[in-house]
């Protein structure tokens, strides 16, 4: 069991419930579900909602991945990233004498930001298959107050502002919208975005897809052009949302649920195959055993996700082969009890939000927004307000590399959120910000929750390790949290792991989150100290 003295107790309702990493955000989604709002119509809700308060994590210029699934049904996984720019290719980039993608400014925005034709997609389908009834200025509302009234800066805000300053005081918009007299805003001031008011303003009585198709579209692409970007209308134009068949494991406890790429959702679910073969003889999970198997099975998963994972229209194996149980069996038979397997490198930051929701006729959703680095490109467009994503800097320029930039064609992600039926009937919704980190920390609680019986705030609680990098880092150790029980760092160090001791609750870990619904409707939710965030519960 844990190393803390006693264990937290999880936040209990039986109506509905919600959890983000901002507690503003949870209290949105529950709200609308009080309202008689369903889980889709409050998540729509909190990520219009985080996408204000918690500005350097996400916006609406980034991308989104949804899993939903109502009882009796399988998932339903959504994508709402967007492809890069038709005008951006390599010779585009290397005429300009550079060797890669930049990660702040113009050239670094070059992808569509998806996350809002999510939003849309997911009200549609609300409205068809759930009944949803919500008009979007409900939806929207607490956003835009937040936004125009403005809301008190958060620790996390004001420290990332401050470290990524220099980084991006030049960038095109950064310093006017994040900057006060030059400087970082204080912990607990009054932030007010009043250009992304009128921009959810417009999209409340226009419609979501007046970002991608009307005046709107026609607005970001005057300021794209401005800043930099190589996007034009024509692509916004041009993208559309997909929904697609999630990926599954066969778990020995029941189903578990990912996206499919261009994310790195299997990834997640091939470190909890391996963890499922491997786990039995385990009875700490925070113990060396239990952190040197799940690194190890991380290893070889990742291994999968570098030579196979990218935009799925170019992808040569299907990725749903790679959970059959035979592959399983051969990966984790491959992994040593006692020596850790040799490591490269990892993928590097990603700035994400996970959050969950599950409604009184059980209804769940699993959904994840990012604009990639912190504040992304730093590019904000003038008229809107929208701080536009980074995520096509993750291309290469390499035409032989395995995500090299193309015109039209999608970046690899390493956003996933995750959920799993279980076979006694309970329905988990769990999921992870934070790069590599996401699908270590998804394992964590998986595990913790599921094969060792913690509570969902005690297996988020818990102290998490994370191999490579994650935001704010650029080594590739193996991080521990310093409230791992003493002896568990030398004993990971004696099977070759290059250890790194990090703060009692480092967010370098990420904000994980998790709801689990019980058979009677009953439900527990779980919210990470690490971030700002809250279990909002009825």
């Amino acid at each position: 069991m844990p190393s803390s003295p006693f264990t937290p107790n999880p936040v209990r309702g039986s109506r509905a419930m919600a959890v983000a990493p901002h507690a503003l955000a949870s209290q949105s989604a529950l709200a609308v579900m009080r309202e008689g709002g369903n889980a889709v119509e409050a998540m729509i809700a909190a990520a219009a909602t985080i996408a204000v308060v918690y500005p350097h994590m996400n916006s609406m210029g980034g991308d989104g991945f949804w899993l939903v699934s109502r009882p009796g049904h399988p998932p339903l996984a959504l994508e709402a990233c967007g492809a890069a720019a038709a005008a951006a290719d390599i010779g585009a980039y290397r005429t300009r004498g550079l060797e890669a993608i930049p990660f702040r400014g113009g050239l670094a925005a070059n992808t569509v930001a998806g996350t809002v034709s999510g939003w849309d997609a997911a009200y549609a389908w609300s409205r068809e298959n759930l009944g949803g009834r919500l008009p979007l200025q409900r939806l929207l509302g607490d956003a835009i107050d937040y936004a125009r009234r403005g809301m008190p800066v958060t620790t996390s805000q004001a420290a990332c502002t401050s470290t990524k300053r220099e980084d991006l005081l030049a960038v095109p918009g950064f310093a006017e919208t994040f900057l006060v007299d030059g400087q970082a805003p204080a912990p607990g001031a009054l932030f007010r975005q009043p250009r992304l008011a009128v921009t959810l303003e417009q999209l409340a009585r226009a419609g979501l897809d007046d970002f991608y198709r009307g005046d709107l579209a026609q607005v970001l692409a005057r300021d794209l052009a401005t800043a930099g970007s190589p996007l034009t209308a024509s692509d916004l134009a041009a993208h559309r949302p997909v929904w697609k068949k999630a990926l599954v494991l066969e778990h020995s406890r029941g189903k578990v649920y990912n996206v499919p790429p261009p994310t790195q959702g299997l990834v997640s679910l091939l470190i909890l195959g391996q963890l499922d073969r491997l786990l039995e003889a385990v009875a700490d999970p925070t113990g060396a055993d239990y952190v040197h198997l799940c690194t190890e099975a991380t290893k070889l998963a990742f291994g999968i996700r570098d030579a196979h994972i990218t935009d799925p229209a170019h992808m040569d194996v299907d990725p749903q082969s790679l959970l059959d149980a035979g592959r399983l069996d051969a990966m984790a038979a491959k992994i040593s009890r006692d020596r850790a397997a040799p490591w490269g490198k990892g993928k590097g930051p990603a700035d994400t939000v996970w959050m969950g929701a599950v409604d009184a006729h059980g209804v769940a959703v699993s959904f994840i927004q990012s604009i990639y680095h912190e504040f992304g490109s730093g590019v904000v467009l003038a008229e809107s307000g929208i701080n536009w994503q980074n995520r096509g800097c993750s291309f290469s320029l390499d035409p032989g590399s395995r995500n090299p930039l193309m015109p039209g064609r999608k970046p690899f992600h390493t956003l996933n959120p995750a959920m799993a039926h279980l076979d006694d009937g309970r329905t988990l919704v769990y999921g992870n910000m934070g790069g590599d980190g996401q699908p270590q920390s998804q394992s964590a609680v998986f595990t913790r929750i599921v094969q060792f019986g913690m509570n969902p705030q005690a297996a988020v609680d818990a102290p998490r390790w994370l191999l490579g990098r994650t935001w704010g880092q650029t080594s590739d150790t193996l991080k521990l949290e310093s409230r791992f029980a003493p002896g568990v760092a030398d004993a990971l160090r004696g099977r070759g792991h290059e250890v790194e001791i990090l703060r009692p609750y480092d967010e370098t870990m990420g904000h994980a989150g998790a709801i689990l619904r019980h058979p009677d409707g009953t439900l527990e939710g779980g919210a990470d100290p690490r971030s700002d965030g809250a279990v909002a519960a009825w």
